[in-house]
């Protein structure tokens, strides 16, 4: 992906300020609706060819439809192994930008097909096997959506018991996958720069956007309070979906963490942000990506030389 040379005033960035992307493809997981379908239609806008990979095929062709630009439809559900590994294996093309936007929130005690914890298994173990099984296609960035929930309770990850069958709740779940989004890019940096790829990872969250996330809450009095929320605080998804595009075309470090610059980064234009210390743990973000391998059956692609395009 063509990359600026200086990065532009966060005070006064929007989605008009992206770069030309003509002959760029990118893939948004997640795309037919909320800051997925948002970020679609900028960067379709941008000239890029979108692929919206999504679990309902219809409902993302319908979103397709109000996309102007160039897109396609191809199904993917990240809390189904065999179908990230289907969605995988038929890519035969350059991507130059992975957008691991897709996510579920605060759900009732669920597990995927292949038996995870359900926010872990898709919000995490999900996107970690789809960018290991592209990464060989990608020439330009990863951009991973997190949550400021990474910081809930003190998060951690709890490598004794990732599916928290002893002490399950909908919110700790969301918090933990959360904060696996954060540490999955932290290592898949370090290891992009090892194999010497040009390649980058981010992160970023888009503050509090009103989206169809918080519809699915375990809990109706916390679903009745989101939604008296989204109506009266919080942020479109047209600002939502900015610290998404952010990091995916402005010049940014590897590693970066892109968010609202408002208060508590909850609204705002999109700006470097910071993370807890449970995020950028090195040793910790070494560990969980060996489990999610262990976990998924996948693994990093690259040694030095091997990266797209090389």
């Amino acid at each position: 992906m063509a990359e600026k040379t200086k990065t532009q005033s966060s005070e006064t960035w929007s989605a008009d300020r992206l770069p030309g992307l003509d002959g760029r493809t990118v893939v948004v997981t997640g795309a037919n609706s909320g800051i997925g379908l948002t970020a679609t239609r900028a960067l379709a806008r941008a000239g890029a060819h979108v692929v919206l990979a999504v679990r309902d095929t219809e409902r993302g062709r319908a979103a397709a439809a109000t996309v102007p630009g160039s897109t396609e439809v191809r199904r993917l559900d990240l809390a189904d192994l065999a179908s990230v590994r289907a969605f995988a294996e038929a890519w035969k093309e350059p991507l130059h930008l992975l957008v691991n936007n897709a996510g579920v929130m605060m759900l009732p005690r669920q597990r995927t097909k292949d038996g995870f914890e359900m926010q872990f298994g898709t919000n995490h173990l999900g996107h970690f096997a789809l960018t290991n099984l592209l990464l060989p296609h990608i020439t330009g960035r990863v951009v991973t959506v997190s949550s400021g929930a990474h910081r809930w309770g003190g998060a951690r990850i709890g490598f004794d018991d990732l599916d928290m069958a002893s002490n399950y709740t909908p919110q700790r779940a969301y918090a933990q996958s959360k904060l696996a989004n954060l540490l999955f890019t932290l290592e898949l940096q370090r290891r992009l720069t090892e194999s010497g790829s040009p390649v980058r990872a981010l992160a970023a969250h888009p503050g509090y956007a009103a989206t169809n996330l918080q519809s699915h809450a375990a809990n109706p009095v916390l679903r009745a309070f989101m939604s008296l929320g989204n109506r009266f605080f919080a942020q479109d998804d047209r600002a939502g979906a900015l610290p998404t595009l952010y990091a995916a075309t402005e010049d940014l470090p590897g590693a970066s963490y892109v968010g609202p610059d408002g208060l508590g980064e909850m609204r705002g234009k999109p700006t470097l942000v910071g993370r807890s210390r449970a995020a950028g743990e090195p040793l910790t973000a070494r560990r969980l990506w060996r489990v999610s391998e262990e976990l998924t059956g996948t693994h990093f692609p690259l040694r030095r030389g091997e990266e797209a395009g090389v």
